[in-house]
């Protein structure tokens, strides 16, 4: 019987400390009923790399971990993941920092990797790849003869064709992206996007099946929308909320990493918009943005956080009093737990990215919510939840006016209105959760049909792996 091997930049820690949300969560059960393996790379880079995975026995699933030189992983990761395709896939081309040695970088980690697999693979596993960083390897893997199936999933938006094309090497990530068997996205948005990119780059067909036909072989594709334990993120609010005080005014919340992507600088020019419409809820409400940092060391994340703390200090000089001050601005990480009872005792969840896959913070707030007193989420239109959660304020992050009304709307709202808003909500989120979106993943993976070489018959016991849906 064979494995399911998760693949990502980032593996799970060893120990099983980081297992309390995220993608483990989503994964830990699959991985634990067939003997799993987590790939990822080491979390701490080497001068002189093993040649081999590095391998760590867990009692739910093992972990192999590949090790890089520090330049290699700094091009590979910083250089082409995060200066070229992150702000390539959110539509930010503006941003794409172009250097020959990033590209090199990334297709050289691939093909290690795919080497480092080939070792440990049998034809019976099951491989799931996880995001921007692993593009290319399916290519590499098959370059290598591995026969098993190969799934990708994107957690990133994909942009329209033209916005594409903006990528120096987009005829590759096309070709690369067809050498999967199934390409999952979170929205119907993105689909949309992959159908149209191979159409008119590979001359893609569209089948009745819902595959696309690609130099003679076809390729699976789906939408499935990514969620959170939402059960278990409610328990977590609600006992956080046991031996805590409420906000003592209506508090609007936002919780993002310190990117561009997520229309933090709109947020606040929103909130500024709100106050100066309605000097009435001035002194009332209060605004409290957690933005962690990530990749201080690209020249667009200090760009942002500059831009932030400008606005912050802006807001609360020309409102500020005193004893109020309108926006609290935490620029660091916060435990899970403790954002959980913020979010409860929050009256209204602010998530604005002006591009985004999905966007698992507008789940955790609907999750962490009183079901009685609920609050109300304020949702960007271009999230990829906004698909899923049409019960909440959608808005354009764009227009200030908009934001402003929408959380006027949201202060004023009436309680059975709310409490109809986020009982749709939730209930949405109970039905799809984070178990449901790997086990539709996985039976679609597991559907595809693996042929022989000759593309006439399928391999010897070509479903022997064990569906955990």
């Amino acid at each position: 019987m064979g494995r399911l091997i998760v693949v990502s930049n980032r593996a799970p820690s060893v120990d099983g400390s980081s297992d309390s949300g995220g993608l483990v969560v989503a994964l830990i059960e699959a991985l634990a009923k067939n003997g799993g393996l987590w790939i990822g790379c080491a979390p701490e880079q080497s001068d002189t790399p093993t040649e081999d995975l590095v391998f760590h026995q867990r009692p739910d699933f093992d972990i192999g971990l590949f090790e890089l030189e520090p330049e290699l992983y700094r091009d590979y990761y910083l250089g082409y993941s995060n200066s070229v395709l992150w702000p390539a896939l959110h539509g930010r081309v503006d941003l794409i920092d172009v250097q020959p040695r990033y590209a090199k970088a990334y297709r050289e980690v691939a093909k290690r990797l795919a080497a480092l697999i080939a070792k440990t693979a049998r034809d019976d596993d099951l491989i799931w790849v996880h995001d921007y960083q692993m593009i290319p390897l399916a290519h590499e893997l098959k370059e290598l003869n591995v026969k098993c199936r190969i799934g990708f999933f994107l957690h990133i938006p994909l942009p329209d064709l033209q916005t594409f094309k903006a990528i120096p090497d987009w005829k590759d990530l096309a070709k690369w992206l067809s050498d999967y068997d199934l390409i999952g996205f979170q929205t119907r948005r993105d689909l949309g996007h992959m159908i149209n990119i191979f159409r008119h780059t590979m001359r893609g067909e569209l089948r009745a099946n819902g595959t696309m036909g690609i130099a003679g072989r076809e390729v699976a594709l789906g939408s499935f929308p990514i969620s959170i334990d939402v059960s278990g993120f409610r328990r977590l609010a609600a006992k956080g909320a046991e031996n805590t005080e409420p906000a003592p005014l209506p508090r609007l919340i936002g919780v993002d990493r310190l990117d561009y992507s997520k229309g933090l600088p709109q947020r606040l020019a929103g909130y500024e918009a709100f106050l100066a419409r309605h000097p009435e809820f001035r002194s009332k409400v209060a605004l409290l943005q957690i933005a962690p940092p990530t990749r201080d060391d690209v020249d667009a994340y200090k760009a942002i956080r500059s831009e932030l703390e400008h606005l912050s200090g802006h807001i609360n000089g020309r409102f500020g009093t005193v004893e109020w001050t309108p926006v609290q601005y935490i620029h660091r990480a916060m435990p899970r737990n403790e954002l959980a009872v913020l979010f409860r005792f929050s009256r209204v969840g602010l998530v604005t990215p002006l591009f985004d896959g999905m966007n698992l913070v507008a789940k955790e707030y609907v999750a962490a919510q009183d079901e009685t007193d609920p609050g109300v989420l304020i949702l960007s239109q271009f999230a990829g939840a906004a698909e899923e959660m049409t019960e909440a304020l959608i808005i354009n992050p764009h227009d200030p006016e908009d934001i402003a009304r929408a959380i006027k709307t949201a202060l004023e709202m009436p309680l059975a209105e709310r409490i109809g808003r986020h009982s749709a909500l939730y209930a949405h989120l109970d039905q799809h959760n984070v178990g449901r979106w790997s086990a539709a993943f996985l039976k679609q993976l597991l559907s595809v049909q693996r042929l022989s070489p000759d593309g006439v018959a399928p391999f010897p016991g070509s479903t022997p792996w064990t569906q955990t849906a």
